[in-house]
């Protein structure tokens, strides 16, 4: 799988729009034989042909769900996907001003939720902080950097700003907001672009001209912000020394490739909206999910019950076994199950036929999205059509049941070819949705991910600067290292004593 993660930093240099549509109401199913030559080009369907080890699709796709969602993008902090968005008239921003009651004149940032922007309101303790609430009265062209985008580390989470403001890495201005976000407007003035959208412990707008698009809504004197972080405790090391998918950033890439997105995104953002297609992906990519996550992780934990597992592939199933499916006499275990190839491919074609149809009318971004749902739905669909095809040839189908009862042994290779079809395919998936802590947490505990800037160390060249966040480096854990650098979900207290 690693070349498949060495792959992924090939497609993630494109910007792609974020198309947020109406859902448009539901048509009738239509087989996919009612569409010619629809779907025919993800080669042939082999329910033993696994996806190519390069393969990226599954990457994109979990990628565009993961857009705008804190758990997902605090788990891989390096992004790199820049999606051209709008913000919605009577969405509410927040700013903690430092200066006073006054409108900031330059270029500043604003929170999506006020406890965000508090942490910036400061003032002395006798005449307490102003704090600054605005309303969009117009939609707001923004640019939207994914992963920890505001996390000021050097390892590559701003890859993909220094790309736009600089065509170039600058991992030695990590600390340069001032200059980030000065070109950052700059480069975005031409295509009518008002803010920069990044996540820190939660979202931001860095926004480039606040007499434009907002309105107050109020300026309230509120009693200055007082944080207290204490110590946190040593954490192992990982010992994991392979290239994976944290590792992968956009910095590195040559000049050309680098103008190449430029171009891209410009194309992007001066298109006007009605030439997309209307298609609410966000929809599309969220329906898979809902659709086989829970029951793909319902499989993993009873497979010591051969009989439940394939009532569940049946009923993943059902709607895409056509009648004409049915093994025949002659099949046997070493069988290639070839019979169950109709249902492999109905179900891998369902949620995407009708949209290839119509491929004409869509972007290239959308072209994009649409092959990582064919992609992810085609791997899906080949494992799960396998495991109910074999399952109901070993006789554990007890809607069919053989007429001899299966061999203890065959149950048993059966349940390992199973437990290592679904393992392998979770892991080649990668759904944030799967990051829990196990077991649940304790209702004075909360599920938690590292999350900068809490437990980090300042950049060398800045450690004097002033920020309510920083406090003694020697406390906390080396950021490069264990699971601060590959974040794994754990539950820690919501009541003091706190502690991580």
């Amino acid at each position: 799988m690693l070349s498949a993660r060495k792959a992924a930093t090939v497609w993630l240099f494109l910007a792609f729009e974020l198309v947020l549509t109406a859902q448009i109401p539901l048509l009738s199913h239509v087989p996919v034989s009612f569409y010619p030559g629809v779907e025919n080009d993800l080669g042939q369907w082999d329910l033993d042909q696994a996806p190519a080890v390069n393969a990226t699709g599954h990457l994109v796709f979990e990628t565009a769900n993961s857009l705008l969602q804190h758990w997902a993008n605090t788990r891989y902090r390096i992004g790199h996907t820049i999606v051209p968005g709008t913000i919605p008239v009577g969405t509410l921003l927040y700013h903690g001003a430092i200066t006073g009651p006054h409108l900031p004149t330059s270029l500043d940032w604003v929170a999506v939720e006020p406890e965000h922007s508090l942490i910036f309101c400061r003032g002395p303790i006798e005449t307490g902080c102003w704090h600054l609430t605005l309303a969009v009265t117009q939609p707001m062209k923004v640019l939207y950097f994914d992963g920890n985008s505001a996390a000021k580390l050097p390892e590559g989470t701003m890859d993909t700003q220094d790309l736009v403001a600089w065509s170039e890495m600058k991992p030695e201005w990590v600390n340069n907001e001032e200059q980030r976000i000065m070109d950052l407007c700059k480069w975005g003035e031409k295509y009518g672009v008002n803010g920069f959208v990044r996540m820190q412990m939660n979202f931001e707008v860095m926004i480039c001209d606040f007499t434009s698009h907002m309105e107050v809504v109020s300026f309230l004197n509120l009693e200055s912000t007082r944080i207290e972080i204490g110590p946190g405790k040593d954490l192992p090391d990982d010992l994991d020394t392979g290239l994976e998918r944290w590792d992968h950033r956009v910095g590195g890439i040559s000049s050309g490739d680098i103008e190449r997105v430029r171009d891209r995104l410009a194309q992007a953002l001066v298109r006007p909206p009605v030439t997309t297609s209307g298609i609410d992906w966000k929809t599309v990519l969220r329906v898979v999910v809902d659709r086989y996550a829970s029951r793909l992780e319902m499989m993993q934990s009873v497979f010591d019950q051969a009989q439940q597992v394939q009532r569940r592939l049946r009923t993943v199933l059902l709607p895409y076994t056509v009648f004409a499916a049915r093994p025949s006499n002659t099949n046997t275990g070493n069988a290639t199950n070839s019979w169950a190839e109709p249902v492999f491919r109905e179900c891998a074609t369902s949620h995407t036929a009708s949209i290839v149809a119509h491929g004409t009318t869509l972007t290239p971004s959308e072209h994009l999205l649409l092959q990582a749902v064919r992609e992810t739905t085609h791997e899906i669909c080949r494992v799960v059509t396998k495991m109910w095809a074999s399952g109901l040839i070993v006789g554990v189908d007890p809607f069919y049941p053989p007429e001899q009862r299966p061999r203890a042994d065959r149950i048993h290779t059966l349940m390992g070819e199973w437990k290592e079809d679904v393992t392998r395919l979770i892991s080649w998936l990668d759904w944030s949705v799967w990051v829990k802590c196990r077991p649940a947490c304790g209702i004075e505990e909360m599920c938690y991910l590292p999350t900068w800037p809490v437990g980090f160390f300042p950049t060398p060249s800045h450690e004097d600067d002033a920020s309510p966040f920083q406090d003694s480096a020697s406390l906390w854990p080396d950021p490069k290292k264990g699971e601060w650098k590959r974040p794994q979900p754990k539950c820690i207290r919501r009541l003091e004593p706190y502690g991580f």
